[in-house]
């Protein structure tokens, strides 16, 4: 594996570009690449093929009525576990090729007695693999465009919500919507902790200040337009993100034993230490009811993380 470094035109010849220069073009290969990803996620109502991911929460037990006293504690049911599943974000890739090498197509370096052109390799090395380990890093900025995370908010700065569908909600038994007064109590009855949203990171454009050189047609020295030199980056992270054989390819998964973290943690919280909260009602004489509500101190019960792999 070989990096180059890449000749620019400085207004009155050619000369090798500071480290400073090639970072830029990576960031615009990033940039290129997030106005057409080739790794996508969606929302979906259910189905999707990311793992799923359980939000838990209690439910009152059911009410006991009896003539002429309270039913006991002991025999009125206690609270149980809720368990919803939610499987709502499908991952797809996209059909990527990319430009044949005729010699020519990708910038020039010094050689050490000649410009020469980068082979596709050379190419690779010294703009591609850099940018897809921009994409994959754990940080949410413009240098990951076109990758996503998870937040509890539907509105990021310099993010684009993919769904106001939400891929997971936390709750909790809402403990002052039951009452005795209510018994026999609706057994189910949530509140909403939290939302969490998927989001696509916005690219920035940021125009190279010494764009790199090309070998045109002709065999002359050609200087790349900010769009040209551009696309063909995206055009070959795209590839990489994809069909990547060595270590480039870009997936993402949930509590997956490879990847960094992207965003919030998911976290599932639920009422513990509780015994049930043993109520009673009495209607008339032959109808004496009682019910256990859900009760305890708000705890998280377990915690996903959604992640972004590069492999």
């Amino acid at each position: 594996m070989t990096a180059r470094t890449p000749l620019y035109y400085n207004g009155s010849q050619l000369q090798e570009m500071k480290s400073t220069d090639i970072a830029s073009l990576q960031s615009l290969a990033v940039y290129y690449y997030s106005l057409n990803p080739s790794r996508t996620l969606t929302v979906v109502g259910s189905g999707g093929n990311l793992p799923s991911i359980d939000d838990t929460r209690l439910k009152a037990g059911a009410a006991s009525t009896a003539s002429g006293s309270f039913p006991s504690e002991a025999t009125t049911a206690e609270p149980s576990v809720v368990t919803v599943s939610y499987q709502r974000i499908t991952q797809a890739s996209a059909s990527v090729t990319t430009t044949s090498d005729t010699g020519k197509t990708f910038p020039v370096y010094w050689n050490g007695t000649k410009v020469q052109a980068m082979t596709e390799q050379d190419f690779l090395d010294t703009f591609v693999y850099s940018a897809v380990n921009l994409l994959a890093s754990g940080t949410t900025t413009s240098d990951q465009a076109g990758t996503y995370f998870v937040s509890t908010s539907d509105s990021v700065a310099g993010a684009t919500l993919v769904s106001a569908t939400p891929i997971f909600t936390d709750t909790r038994a809402d403990t002052s919507l039951y009452t005795a007064g209510g018994i026999a109590e609706t057994l189910d009855q949530p509140q909403t902790i939290n939302n969490y949203y998927l989001h696509i990171i916005n690219g920035v454009l940021t125009a190279p200040t010494n764009p790199p050189i090309s070998i045109d047609a002709s065999n002359n020295l050609k200087q790349y337009s900010t769009a040209e030199i551009g696309a063909l980056m995206g055009e070959f992270v795209r590839d990489q993100v994809v069909n990547s054989s060595t270590g480039y390819e870009i997936k993402y998964n949930i509590d997956g034993s490879l990847g960094t973290a992207r965003g919030s943690a998911i976290a599932n919280t639920i009422l513990t230490g509780g015994s049930g909260n043993y109520q009673t009602r009495f209607v008339s004489g032959s109808d004496y009811r009682a019910q256990e509500f859900p009760d305890g101190t708000p705890a998280t019960a377990n915690t996903y993380t959604f992640k972004i792999e590069k492999s």
